[in-house]
């Protein structure tokens, strides 16, 4: 039995548990809160029977694993090393640091620590969609020419993907770009891409661009073109066009279609399947995957465009 601690109890964390109840072998037994009301909530639904404001306390307990960062962004870095420092596997959430030198730091504390499992939750690795089309890149039967990609969402108030009020600021680029960067650094193998961004306007209260443009070109010739904004009415969520010279494939979510938008048939499912492999990771049944280490390379394209965007 794999015995879990929970960060946050956000939207992301509702969708973990969504996959962890589905894991045989796994038992959330704590909750770390930010908000007691909602945490309460949280655990009741979820039948977690502890729950505390104070992490350190958790940490401290000798039975938990292994623990599934799910709070604000900007905490995760030190939320990952104080979980590691007490000894357990973690699953950190993306962005693994709102900056580059926390992103390598916690890597590195990660890299220092090879009886522990330390994963990035960049979801986009796991999608049955993705790893069709990485699998066939890999064996010569696709060749990715351009990557068009586009990530939308109308959240003019600070709201979270359920509707729900945020007690913290969302970030088009280091929060929502960095799952296609990955996804492309990770297709073409190339870890230091060309890169450029701009933004639009910042919103008056909330501080952030509201819409952002990224480009990468990687070594051999295959583009990225991503197109993000918080302004877009309509679907929302991440939309992949992959135009390659045997065909173009459009990817939503797990969904894979042709280029006559007929679906084409794939098992698996992105949440599921990273949660299994990291509790898989624990028990010694599977590989690391999508080590904290291996998002490295998109966290600093994220930074190089960064520099670029800067007011």
């Amino acid at each position: 039995m794999v015995r879990i601690a929970v960060i946050g109890e956000g939207a992301i964390a509702d969708t973990h548990m969504q996959s962890l109840s589905r894991i045989a072998g796994v038992e959330v037994v704590a909750l770390v809160h930010g908000e007691a009301t909602a945490g309460a909530a949280f655990a009741n639904k979820w039948n977690i029977a502890a729950t505390s404001p104070h992490l350190d306390a958790v940490l401290q307990r000798d039975d938990i694993d292994a623990v599934i960062v799910a709070s604000p962004s900007a905490l995760h870095p030190e939320h990952a090393t104080r979980a590691l420092d007490a000894g357990k596997h973690v699953l950190a959430e993306i962005p693994i640091g709102l900056d580059l030198a926390s992103c390598e730091a916690l890597a590195a504390l990660a890299g220092s620590r090879p009886h522990q499992v330390a994963m990035a939750a960049h979801t986009r690795r796991f999608s049955p969609a993705h790893r069709h089309l990485k699998a066939r890149i890999d064996d010569g039967s696709f060749t990715l020419q351009h990557l068009v990609a586009e990530t939308f969402f109308f959240r003019r108030t600070n709201l979270n993907m359920h509707g729900e009020p945020r007690s913290w600021v969302d970030n088009l680029l280091w929060h929502h770009a960095c799952h296609t960067i990955d996804l492309f650094i990770w297709l073409t193998g190339d870890p230091d891409p060309r890169a450029f961004g701009q933004a639009g306007s910042l919103h008056p209260e909330l501080g952030i661009p509201m819409d952002m443009s990224v480009a990468l070109k990687a070594h051999g010739g295959p583009l990225l073109s991503l197109a993000l904004s918080f302004n877009n009415r309509g679907p929302f969520g991440g939309f992949y066009r992959y135009i390659g010279d045997s065909g173009t494939f459009h990817v939503f979510r797990d969904v894979l279609e042709d280029h006559e938008r007929q679906p084409i048939p794939l098992s698996g499912a992105a949440f599921l399947d990273q949660d299994q492999a990291f509790i898989d990771a624990i028990n010694g049944v599977g590989p690391v995957r999508s080590a904290i280490g291996d998002v490295l390379p998109a966290m600093r394209a994220i930074d190089r465009i960064d520099a670029l965007i800067q007011p």
